[in-house]
């Protein structure tokens, strides 16, 4: 009988530190890029594109893929059990790789895999058996709102200006104060842990990066105070930022 094999090497020399997400980017036999996390008692291994355990839902590159063609055919579906289940599994398969991406400062690459979870959570939402299941998932929407505008931020930090990184995390506060509103939620929204986060990260670059008020920022003050020439003014240097 051929003898297993085993990992004893591989965990002797990376030792599990329960105070640090341990992540690293190696290479695969055939040269390809893959993660890997170390957890307790073990080493889980992810792939960089499409779903992250490397299979196809389906004959689909993810579920989410699939169930978009499913439900344009078949609107009135509703999930099966086991189809609540295989969701489940890529919602938790694409939130480890993108605390993955964060860790290794892959930036745009956990905000490929926010947005990825959240087109899950608005599909199945509306395949949903029902309301139970739904909020299950739908709890969690503000922290990958949370990991999106993070991420988006520190990836404009990084490729573009200390302004654009702060708009990000106005926009991504917006979304979160519509999921709050939505769910009547609005008198929490200021108090909420992940909000004051947001919020501290977003004063820090102001302060170490001397960022006053952003274009948008401006543009809604202007309009506030009915200073309609200065709004059409920022509107156009809106338009012609972006198109650059």
């Amino acid at each position: 009988m051929k003898r297993q094999m085993h990992l004893d090497d591989l965990l002797a020399k990376w030792s599990f530190d329960p105070t640090n997400l341990n992540v690293r980017l190696v290479k695969g036999k055939d040269g390809r890029d893959v993660i890997q996390m170390r957890v307790d008692m073990g080493v889980l291994q992810l792939e960089t594109t499409g779903r992250p355990d490397g299979e196809q839902y389906q004959g689909h590159e993810t579920a989410l893929e699939y169930f978009l063609q499913y439900y344009l055919e078949h609107p009135d579906h509703t999930l099966s059990e086991q189809e609540c289940m295989d969701v489940d599994r890529e919602f938790m398969q694409f939130y480890h790789r993108r605390i993955c991406w964060l860790r290794l400062q892959f930036y745009h690459r956990a905000v490929m895999d926010a947005d990825h979870t959240l087109r899950l959570m608005d599909l199945t939402e509306k395949m949903s058996p029902d309301e139970e299941w739904t909020g299950s998932h739908e709890q969690y929407r503000p922290f990958v709102l949370f990991h999106r505008t993070q991420a988006d931020a520190l990836g404009h930090l990084e490729e573009d200006t200390a302004e654009e990184a702060v708009q990000a995390i106005n926009s991504g506060l917006d979304t979160m104060r519509a999921f709050f509103e939505k769910h009547e939620a609005e008198e929490h929204f200021d108090q909420d842990e992940l909000v004051v986060r947001l919020v501290e990260l977003r004063e820090s670059l102001r302060s170490e990066y001397a960022v006053g008020q952003t274009l948008k920022e401006q543009l809604a003050e202007a309009v506030e105070h009915e200073q309609y020439e200065l709004a059409a003014q920022l509107r156009d240097e809106l338009t012609r930022r972006e198109m650059n």
